[in-house]
């Protein structure tokens, strides 16, 4: 199995990944804003303080990644 072939793959992710976070803009400052929300406090940042933002932001990744050619 060759590596330069999952560098390859890699790459050509990550060159998709510009599109998929601008047509995911609104969800990716939703979970910004409830980060930083949740970690402004005195309180530790806890697991799971944004799972339905990050959800949110995951699926629109998701359907951004399967609309975008290459």
């Amino acid at each position: 199995m060759s590596g330069r072939g999952a560098w390859l793959r890699a790459r050509a992710r990550l060159r998709r990944f510009p599109a998929a976070l601008a047509a995911c803009g609104d969800q990716a400052a939703a979970y910004g804003r409830c980060v930083a929300a949740a970690a402004a406090g005195p309180a530790e940042l806890r697991r799971d303080a944004c799972l339905r933002e990050f959800q949110a932001l995951r699926e629109c990744f998701a359907r951004a990644v399967r609309r975008c050619p290459g």
